[in-house]
């Protein structure tokens, strides 16, 4: 199947809260994409409660797979799924994902409910296929792209007549004035929490790749001990992530208090280098012109491919990355601690918890961005000389290495919606990739 031959897309509209209230809308029936995204937006405007819509759409047969969580069939999120569509399976549309062996689930959170958790939870997902581009809310992947701008649209309940009352789990299925609404909060819990892991996992492993690199240049024993020790918390981190997506409780046994340890030590260790880059900033600058050996001076190896300005750089993206997943394992063994509204749980204590490490990134990107308005000078000593063309594409190429520091890394977009996909697999498997702005 393929959305661009007109497929016929579910989607329900979920709730978090079970006196979640919706403005009337007529019931339209079938829904084209753009009448679907001015109900999104109305609803995140007018609800009572946070509300999100997910969508089933067929699985395309290529797709970026390099990075997310996989799940097994038996997992608590796999459950979940399998009750919502079973709940409705007496709605056509519906009675074609249930058969279907492979399908995409795609859940979009309002902006106005992603803005909750706080500018770290995601950015654009760069695009492997252009340089410098990223994924859309319309292009699926690379390869074999999912268009659907022609798929229609269908309201779950609204499709089943009307049909009220409906469980679904342990929760129920309201229709509203043409707008079917699912009280599903462990649902929508667990995908964010899981698809927000994957996220910051995502950011590990790419801090973690440039880190490798610059060391292959710098051969820094100390840099290599703080790079060893905190990908070392990798795997406590997963398996506590993996418990808790079952619904289990983390003991000490997992390591996981010597791992949050080691993040929080280097987290203040990055706090350290930030203000020691403020305060040299604030002493080399002379009307936004500085020497390229002060600068130097201040910024070891800035000017170089592989220097250790940057290599602490990636060592601080490498303890937020692993700073936010252990922030979002501690939101959802907040949240699960009370299974009647456990989303207001999670979200206040990813909003209490995180402040910190987005303070420490936006000084960070301040620093970036400083730098990156330097003008550089010649010289003092070469002044009333004339530069060797050598000198010359020497002080050229530190400028243009100092203007690419911010785009190279720059902190978070403005808040967008957010975009999380499920795939699930024939064998009843989950791989939930990393949320993304729309």
């Amino acid at each position: 199947m393929s959305d661009v031959d007109g497929t016929i897309v579910p989607f329900w509209t979920l709730s978090t809260t079970k006196g979640a209230t919706v403005p009337a809308f007529a019931d339209e029936g079938a829904l084209t994409p753009e009448r679907l995204s001015e109900l999104r937006s109305a609803l995140a405007a007018f609800a009572s409660a946070p509300l999100v819509t997910l969508e089933a759409h067929p699985l395309p047969a290529k797709r970026e797979r390099s990075t997310g969580l996989p799940l097994d069939a038996m997992s608590p999120l796999a459950q979940e799924l399998s009750r919502l569509v079973n709940a409705s399976s007496k709605v056509p549309s519906v009675t074609q994902v249930a058969q279907s062996s492979e399908v995409l689930y795609r859940m979009h959170v309002p902006s106005k409910v992603a803005s909750q958790f706080g500018k770290g939870f995601v950015k654009p997902m760069a695009s492997k296929a252009v340089d410098g581009g990223v994924y859309g809310d319309l292009v699926a992947s690379t390869g074999k792209s999912v268009v659907a701008a022609k798929a229609t649209f269908v309201p779950v309940e609204a499709a089943a007549a009307g049909a009220t009352g409906t469980a679904v789990g342990t929760a129920a299925g309201t229709a509203v004035a043409g707008t079917a609404l699912t009280v599903a909060a462990p649902l929508v819990l667990m995908a964010v929490a899981v698809s927000a892991s994957a996220y910051a996992d995502h950011e590990r492993q790419k801090a973690i790749e440039n880190i490798t690199e610059l060391l292959e240049k710098l051969h820094d024993e100390k840099l290599e001990s703080e790079r060893s020790e905190l990908d070392g918390c990798r795997d406590a981190i997963d398996k506590a992530t993996a418990l808790l997506l079952d619904r289990g409780k983390i003991g000490s046994s997992l390591g996981l208090d010597s791992a949050v340890h080691a993040i929080s030590t280097a987290s203040q260790r990055a706090i350290t280098r930030v203000k020691k880059w403020e305060a040299a900033l604030d002493a080399v600058l002379e009307d936004d012109h500085v020497d390229v050996a002060e600068l130097e001076a201040a910024f070891s190896g800035i000017t170089e491919d592989g220097g250790e300005f940057r290599a602490h750089l990636e060592m601080a993206a490498l303890a937020i990355a692993l700073k936010r997943r252990v922030i979002v394992l501690q939101g959802v063994e907040a949240g699960q601690g009370d299974h009647d509204n456990p989303f207001e749980n999670f979200v206040q204590s990813l909003r209490t918890d995180q402040q910190r490490i987005n303070d420490l990134e936006g000084r960070i990107q301040n620093v970036l961005w400083r730098l990156s308005a330097l003008e550089l000078r010649s010289p003092k000593r070469l002044i009333d000389k004339v530069m060797t063309r050598k000198q010359v594409d020497s002080l050229l190429d530190a400028s243009y290495r100092l203007r690419a520091l911010a785009p190279a890394h720059s902190a978070t977009s403005p808040t967008a919606d957010v975009l999380i996909e499920i795939e699930k697999h024939s064998d009843g498997t989950l791989l939930v990739l990393p949320a993304r702005a729309s």
